[in-house]
């Protein structure tokens, strides 16, 4: 699969995201090595603390579905600027290894990357 074409599901992730309170929309498409593809979005809540982001929706639907071993992930935000992940999603995101992140807008601007540049130091229980 394409980034762009991850990115489109990404995108049409993004138009779902339940976000009330700060009308910050983010939708992720992640691509497993198998071929499968899991969409996430971002899920607000009154009590902020009990929100969660995109990234790890479609991270945790993924590992429910029995998937651990990803390819990447398309991240996607209606914003002027590139968003890149929470600390949160980068250290969930290393939890499954190394694999490409691809950070995009509405408007085009895309940049790739590794979760371990985006998180050169994660913490590590085993290995």
């Amino acid at each position: 699969m394409t980034n762009e074409e991850l990115i489109n599901i990404a995108v049409k992730a993004m138009k779902r995201a339940y976000a009330p309170y700060s009308q910050f929309k983010v939708g992720a498409a992640l691509l497993t090595k198998s071929g499968k593809v899991f969409e996430g979005f971002n899920i607000e809540n009154s009590s902020y603390g009990l929100s969660i982001c995109a990234e790890r929706v479609a991270i945790f639907s993924a590992v429910v579905a029995g998937e651990r071993n990803f390819e990447k992930i398309a991240i996607v935000a209606d914003t002027d600027k590139l968003v890149s992940p929470c600390g949160a999603c980068r250290q969930v995101m290393s939890e499954f290894g190394d694999f490409q992140v691809i950070m995009t807008n509405t408007s085009g601007q895309l940049i790739v990357r590794n979760v371990s540049e985006l998180l050169p130091f994660a913490f590590k229980l085993k290995g």
